[in-house]
This record gives structure tokens, sequence and C-alpha cells, in this order.
């Protein structure tokens, strides 16, 4: 930044000001610190002097007083010009003759707005530039960051004080699967601000088992917004037609009168929309959100088909790196928006041809697994296919069990998709149908810590 100030009213003399509360103020300074970025001052020399407060918290756990404060300015210049070094002593020396502040509570009510424009300047500095690389999601999201910076004024959960809301019943809205056995261990299905994953390998079924589950959802009369990444949104609405009135798909055409009879009839909404592979990212989505909402149109229900498609805002030498940011938007999307989001996620090679797929065959990146609320795979073998058979493993489920397999039957022709009563995985991944509960929960806690030593291993030889 410039030496100028930016805006008149936080001009030199305000961040002088904000600059001797932080030293002045512990409580205020553990405040803003969680917002201030040091750029957003003006001049070297408060920068500095900042900086030096900073370093000192994080390295010995305590704010320093005026005292320890000459002690690091007398040790802490060495790096810098003489003309900082002058500014740094001088400023110093004017506080500390004069230790209280006369306007302490302007600059504590102003100081966020403050953060706030020079994160909005910084923006606008840095999107003049964008423009010309037509990365308007990034610009849209350099935006909407700095005009929602420290706009939360959730401070925590207090221990003690909140002891009731611990034991408050939370109302999670979950939307209905359709599978009896999946609603019954996630206690109704997949709940509002919760992230689901379908992991499968090309040719299983992903699309198929996601528009069953957003069939089910209009169904019940529930706003679905479907995003389709692969196909075309005719095809989508196919799909749903056919799950939704049992006709296949290769006769849709000829009982196409019947289906629009059906289908008007259905209370839910759904609104299904096409992007080409890779040019849309989660802003992209946010985007698309925000103007159904003001439509009166607030989805119950987010569809991504799939995830590993999505555009990553902020690209990275390594994909795993990318699909990390997406997933871990697609829940935010879910939390903004306090729906349901369902995804698909690509298996490695180890998972084509698996009976049943574990949680090791997550292609890329494993860990944006641990973003997601309830994540499920889909294996079918050959043999599978001819039999429109298939099994689903729950992989994770956060307020329920998993570990569980249950058989499935699957008609691709008629988008047809059924979970049967469960059957359990041993940990040589043979499927079993009476092992306990205790024995899962040993079984999975193995596969956990199989996982984390590989992961260690990888670390350990620089591959991770």
């Amino acid at each position: 930044m410039n030496q100028k100030a930016s805006f008149s009213k936080y001009g030199k003399s305000f961040q002088e000001d904000l600059c001797h509360l932080i030293l002045n103020d512990r409580p205020f300074a553990d405040r803003i610190f969680e917002v201030l970025d040091v750029n957003f001052l003006e001049l070297k020399y408060l920068r500095v002097f900042v900086d030096m407060i900073r370093n000192h918290k994080e390295k010995y756990k305590i704010h320093p007083n005026y005292k320890v404060m000459i002690s690091i300015i007398k040790s802490g210049l060495g790096e810098e010009n003489d003309a900082v070094k002058k500014q740094v002593i001088d400023y110093a020396a004017r506080i500390m003759a004069k230790p209280s502040i006369d306007n302490a509570e302007f600059i504590k009510d102003t100081s966020l707005d403050f953060c706030r424009k020079q994160k909005l300047k910084e923006a606008m500095i840095k999107s003049a530039r964008l423009i010309n690389e037509s990365s308007f999601d990034e610009i849209t999201t350099l935006i909407s960051e700095a005009i929602k910076l420290g706009s939360s004024n959730d401070f925590g959960h207090d221990y003690l004080a909140d002891f009731e809301k611990r034991y408050e019943l939370k109302t999670r809205s979950p939307v209905t699967t359709n599978w009896a056995e999946v609603d019954r261990i996630t206690g109704g299905g997949l709940g509002s601000s919760e992230l689901g994953v379908v992991v499968a390998p090309t040719g299983a079924g992903k699309s198929m088992v996601l528009a069953h589950l957003g069939a089910t959802a209009v169904k019940a009369g529930k706003t679905v917004v479907h995003y389709t990444l692969e196909l075309a949104d005719t095809v989508v609405g196919q799909r749903y037609d056919s799950c939704i009135t049992g006709v296949k798909l290769n006769e849709l055409f000829q009982y196409k009168d019947l289906i629009k009879d059906t289908v008007e009839n259905i209370d839910g909404t759904l609104i299904v929309k096409e992007y080409p592979t890779k040019t849309a990212s989660v802003e992209t989505l946010r985007n698309h959100i925000e103007r159904l909402i003001a439509r009166d149109l607030k989805p119950d229900m987010v569809i991504v088909d799939y995830g590993d498609l999505l555009k990553p805002v902020n690209k990275n030498r390594e994909k795993r790196v990318e699909l990390e940011s997406i997933y871990e938007g697609l829940r935010s999307l879910a939390q903004q928006f306090k729906c349901p989001v369902w995804t698909a996620s690509q298996t490695n090679r180890s998972g084509l041809n698996a009976e049943v797929i574990t949680m090791e065959s997550i292609s890329e990146a494993f860990s944006k697994c641990f973003v997601a609320d309830f994540i499920f795979t889909v294996s079918r073998t050959i043999e599978d296919k001819q039999n429109d058979a298939g099994r689903i493993f729950v992989a994770k489920n956060r307020f329920g069990p998993d570990g569980l397999v249950f058989p499935l039957e699957m008609r691709t022709s008629n988008v047809f998709i059924d979970v049967k009563p469960m059957q359990t995985l041993t940990s040589s991944g043979q499927v079993m149908s009476n092992l306990t509960a205790s024995t899962q929960s040993d079984i999975l806690k193995e596969k956990y810590k199989k996982f984390r030593q590989q992961k260690k291993d990888k670390k350990q030889n620089g591959e991770v």
C-alpha cells in the first residue's frame, strides 16, 4: 500500500492510535489480531511496531508491556533502514510519554470497519489485474471476503455458561434417501448444513445415485437444485423422469404424456443447471443459489454432479490441494444455505473391480473425506451389473454407525435403486452378516490406523 490513507477518517492519526491501543489493551489486541492484516497499516514504522507485538505474543504467549516493548525495539530493528528505525523509536517515545488514549472507545468501535475498508481496497486493486485474466470467480471471492471480514459475532462455546446448550436437541431437518436402512443409521437422511459424498468408479452409477437422491427429495415436496458438470441438463431431467415414474429410459418418449401428468402433480421443485466441465467453481454455484433465493427459490437440497469436476478458485500444482479446497467449499455451501449438499467423487484404480470399495480407494485427496458428514461407496463388478446388483459401503457417518455394507439392487434402465438389509465387512475385506457392533468398530478403527500409518510413511518419504 502507498503511504497515503485511502479513507480520510482512518488516516495517520487513527492508525497511530490503533497501534497504541494494541499495545495498551491486551483484550482488544486479542480481538483485533483475528482480523487485522499488518498490511492494512499504511505506514512502515507502524507495521514494524505491530509485528513486534504479534511476534512476541506468538513466541512467548504473553502480551508485552511498555517496559518489555522498549527492550523489543532496542533488539529488533537490526534489519530495518535508519529512517524506519528512527520513526519506530520516535513513535514509541511519543506513546510511552502519554500511556492513555483519549479516543480509545472510538478506536474500538471503528477498528473493524477500518480493517474491512482496507481489505476491500486490497481486493479492488487485485481485481483490476484479475479482470484482464477473466478470473471473475476469484474477484467475487475477494470482494465477498472483504465485506464479510469479522462479521461473525460467535466467539465460541463457553463451556460452563453454555452447559444447557450442549444438551439441546439439534434440528437437523434431514431429507430422506428413501432407503430405510440408510435413513435408519443417519437419523432420517442427510441433514441441513451437512455434506454427503457418493464414491464410485467410472460407470458404477454415481450420477444415477445422485438422481435418485434428488428425485426422492422432489417427491417429498422439497426444492432441489441439481448442478450437472458432465451430462446435459436434458439427460439429467430424463433420469429424474424415469426415477419418479418408473418408466424405462428407452421408453420415455413413448410415455411422454403420462410422465408429464405425473411430474406436474409433484409438490416439489427441481432446477437443473448445466455447466461445462471445469468451468464452474464453488463460487459460481454460490452466486447462482443467491440469485435463486432472490427469486424465492431457496433450495432444500443441492446436488453437485460431481465435485471433482468443479474448477478450483485458486489453482495449485497439486491436484489434491485443489480438490481439498473444492470439498471444503461445498461444505461451506451447505452451512451457508442450511441445506444438505450431495456430491460424488471418483475412486482410484484399486476401486475399479473391487467387490467392496473402502476409503482407501478414494482418488487424489483423501482428506476431502474429513470434511464430509456422510460418505458411502458404490461397488459393482461386471457380474453385479449383469444382475442389477451391487453393494454400498458406509465409509463415514458423523451421526451414526459406519463400516457397514448393504446389498444394492440397481436397475439403470429405469433409475431404480434400492438398499437391502445390512451386511458387514471383515478386516480382510470379506463380507459377513452377523458381526457385533463392537467388532465393526474395531474393524473400522484398524482401517483408519492403517491409513494414518500410510500417510505418515509418505510424509517421512517426502511424498506428501
